[in-house]
Parts: C-alpha cells; structure tokens; sequence
C-alpha cells in the first residue's frame, strides 16, 4: 500500500468536514464530487449555490448534495464579524472592515475553521499563497510554542530506497524565504510531527547546508548550525542532525566519511532547507530529475488544519490534499482529546 492510499484509508476512518472557499472553481466542483463519492471528507463549498448547482448538473456530475454557503448571504457572517473584530481590534480595525475581511470567501472559509463549523480548509486553486497564509494567520492563529508558518512538500520518489520506501518530507519549500535559527528550529519541529503522522515511522530529521560538519564556515553555515543548538537546548524527541550537506543526509556511504557517528547516517526522511531557494529548487529538480510526485506545499505551524495548492492543480491533486487535510484534523483531534 502506497503512502497516499495510507492516507486515503486513514482518512476514511474519522470523516471531517472540509471547507473549500473556491466552490466555483470547475476543478473544486469536480474534486468534491470525488471526495464525497470515495468517503474522504464532507465537503463544503464557498461560492454562490445557483452556478455550482448549474455546472454540476452541465458537466455530467449530478445534483450535489453537499453543503453550498454563499458568504455574504449567510447566517454566519455577524458571528464571524464579531470573532475576526476582537482577534485584531488591537491593530485598530473597524468593526465594518472587520466584515468586509470576513465576507471574502478566503478568510470567511478560514472564520469557519476558526470556529469549528469545519475541520479544515484547503485552498490556493485560484488565490495566492499569500492569500492563504494571510487568513490563516489572521483568522486561526499560530499553534503554541511554533512562531512561524511553513510548509512542506510530500515527495514521493519511485526508487524506495530513499526515505521510508520512497517517500520523504522536504521543507520549507513555499512559504519562508530566508528562515531564522529559531525559525528553521520551529519549521523542524512541525515537519517531524508530520514525517511521524503521514509515513507512519520515526523522523530522522537533517538540517541542510553546504557544509557538513565544519567542512566550510559561512554565516549561512552558522545559522544552520544554530538551529541545531536551538533543537538540542528543547530536549525534542526525534533524531536529528546538522550540519549536513545533502549527500551526507541521505547516503550512508558518504556521512560515514562526513558526518561519522551521525545518528542520521544517511539515512534521512525529513530534509529541512535553510532557506526558500534551496528548499524550492530541490523539489522542483527532485520531480523533474529523479521522477518524484510533490504533493503540497502542505501549510503547518497553525493551530488548526489549514492548506494551499498551487494554482495549477489538478482535480486529483485536489483529491489528495483533502485526504491530507482530513487527516491532519482527524489526529489533531486525537491529540488535543
């Protein structure tokens, strides 16, 4: 069984509800047909009911018998203007901005979230990343003790050799651009949570450099390094090293001669980049080089399931995002009793 079908199964178990605050976009109409259909998530679209139910019933698809919600028509929206007002009348908004904020679709869909009329969210099929971060931020909020939103890419490689049978966890590849220590420690610690949530199986986590091990001294070097004291002074409860080159991380043959003694030794499933253009850069060389599948970039650090996509989604790519989504809910639910 494959990651994704893991996922898929796992997501099954405990359905949640799934906001989709692009509900007219034709590939999040056809993407809900397919998750109520296959029992990952209920699904709830953003957008005006009378054109989703028109291009359903076109398109071949049937009458949807999921939930539609129109923001500005909805019962909803004085509540979520309420919430979003004192969460930020600090910065000194205006109870009427505060609803104008809310009744766009991308933070109205975050405000559900927020107050638990959904499980999670998943976005980005048409707004921008920003768009996606900026509401949930705003409207959900960071989890405790993590100060930056990140993000990771599920990369799936045909050779199972790499990683746990082919599939590792890369970050952060979209959201930060040039990461503290303390925040490159921050994006550590959610990317493990979520290497042990989704391949099932012990993190063993590389924080990623030019240098492994003293090899070269930069203060792109140092600040890597610094993560790594970060990481050892909160006492976490996976394995880790840094500073490693990228060879050192996964080859077992070259960290014995470069990193002896790693508890890594090349064998790891969880790549944290130091900054966006090398975690962007091997991602993207890592689908078109060595044939692997990115799902993401996956959002995390915020304090409920909230997740982009790329504009250029595919209807299945959409499919599995929703089961991720489902999934992180299901256990954040777990966890938190």
């Amino acid at each position: 069984m494959t990651v994704l079908e893991k996922v898929r199964l796992r997501a099954k178990q405990n359905l949640q509800k799934i906001v989709f605050p692009e509900g007219d976009d034709a590939r999040v109409i056809q993407a809900s047909f397919k998750i109520q259909k296959e029992g990952l998530a209920e699904p709830v679209l953003l957008g005006d009911p009378e054109e989703i139910v028109n291009y359903s019933q076109k398109n071949g698809l049937g009458s949807p018998t999921f939930e539609i919600i129109n923001p500005p028509d909805s019962p909803l929206l004085d509540r979520f203007t309420e919430i979003f007002f004192e969460r930020r009348k600090h910065k000194g908004i205006s109870v009427e901005s505060a609803r104008e904020y809310v009744t766009d679709r991308a933070a109205f869909g975050a405000m559900m979230l927020t107050a638990d009329c959904c499980d999670g969210y998943v976005a980005g099929a048409v707004r921008t990343t920003g768009d996606t971060v900026k509401a949930g931020i705003w409207c959900v909020g960071l989890q405790p003790g993590i100060s930056v939103v990140s993000s990771f890419f599920l990369m799936l490689f045909p050779d199972p050799s790499w990683g746990e049978n082919g599939a590792m966890l890369y970050a952060d590849c979209g959201v930060v651009p040039d990461p503290t220590p303390e925040q490159l420690a921050d994006i550590a610690i959610s990317t493990a949570a979520n290497t042990k949530m989704y391949l099932d199986t012990a993190p063993k986590v590389a924080l990623l450099s030019f240098s492994s091990k003293g090899s070269a001294e930069h203060s792109l070097v140092h600040k890597v390094r610094k993560a790594f004291s970060v990481l050892k002074d909160r006492n976490i409860d996976f394995e880790f090293d840094g500073e490693l080159q990228a060879d050192a991380a996964i080859v077992p043959g070259v960290a014995n001669k470069k990193a002896p003694g790693s508890p890594i030794a090349g064998r790891a499933n969880t790549l944290i980049f130091p900054n966006l253009d090398a975690g962007n850069i091997a991602y993207k060389l890592s689908q078109r080089l060595a044939g692997a599948r990115a799902l993401g970039p996956i959002l995390q650090g915020l304090a409920k399931p909230l997740n982009d996509l790329s504009r250029g989604c595919s209807v299945e790519d959409i499919v599995n995002v929703a089961a991720i989504t489902a999934l992180q809910a299901a256990e954040g639910k777990k966890k938190n009793g």
